[in-house]
């Protein structure tokens, strides 16, 4: 795959965290002030990754094995330490408009609409950011709100809204400028049975009606069983498998149906 085709393109890709560590106790304090003991700690050692336009790429891994580090570094938010990175042409740590404007983040856990005021509102706020046409955002807003379900509640103050409501309507807005690329993190966190399948049906269509690349991060299996046609498994900042579910599961030593819970508990089972 030539590096032009690529979405996703990293080689050799590292960061570091430097910090220092002194003992307890006010004596402790002094002594870190005037000598400190400088350490450092490896969050992604040497990572190499290729995606290509269209996958859905599930990024596993036990907590502390350097996901977040990685996606942070993927979207531009951390500058790596070492290696080579691009995302769609560029230089994620740049963060140029032009590479914002085509990529989008969500996260189950974190939420980008204003609290007090409607989703709507939101709305019209990353229509400027992202200088979106009125026509082109009327017909965005419609498909969207539409596809999620969540015309009726486009007006409705965001603390008003259920989980799974609000959950949906993140989504409309992450996706208001047409990314082609998608990171999302723990999507479906906290949302019922119902509201699990609604969303993961939605990024399914989404990918297959636009051919949005999607980085998925999750600790909920079913979510990756059902989306995601490849899977990397990361522990200690390096990448020790990419493949396919079955590829994984004749890996693990399991049988055939076991379930992928299952599946990567004997992966990362003796690991620390």
């Amino acid at each position: 795959m030539s590096a032009t085709t690529a979405v996703i393109r990293a080689t050799n890709l590292t960061k570091t965290y430097r910090y220092s560590e002194q003992a307890p106790g006010l004596a402790g304090a002094v002594r870190g002030l005037l000598r400190p003991q400088r350490r450092e700690r490896i969050a992604v050692d040497a990572l190499s990754l290729t995606v290509p336009p269209g996958q859905i790429i599930g990024l596993l891994g036990p907590n502390g094995a350097g996901k977040t580090t990685t996606i942070k570094m993927l979207c531009g938010l951390l500058r790596p330490t070492g290696g080579e990175l691009e995302v769609l042409g560029h230089r994620p740590a740049r963060r140029s408009f032009d590479f914002l404007s085509r990529i989008s983040v969500v996260f189950g856990q974190k939420s980008m609409l204003w609290w007090d005021v409607s989703t709507y509102d939101s709305l019209l706020i990353h229509r400027e950011m992202y200088a979106l046409t009125k026509p082109r955002f009327d017909a965005a807003v419609d498909e969207l709100s539409e596809r999620l379900d969540v015309t009726d509640l486009l007006h409705v103050p965001v603390r008003k809204l259920s989980l799974g409501q609000r959950m949906r309507c993140e989504l409309v807005l992450a996706l208001l400028h047409g990314p082609d690329l998608l990171f999302a993190d723990e999507p479906t966190v906290g949302l019922d049975v119902v509201a699990k399948l609604a969303l993961r049906n939605f990024l399914a269509e989404l990918n297959r009606d636009h051919g949005t690349t999607i980085v998925l991060t999750s600790h909920d299996m079913s979510d990756v069983a059902a989306l995601c046609g490849r899977i990397a498994l990361i522990d200690h900042g390096v990448i020790g498998f990419d493949g396919d579910l079955a590829e994984l599961r004749a890996r693990s030593g399991q049988h055939a149906d076991a379930d992928l819970d299952q599946v990567l508990a004997a992966m990362f089972r003796g690991r620390s």
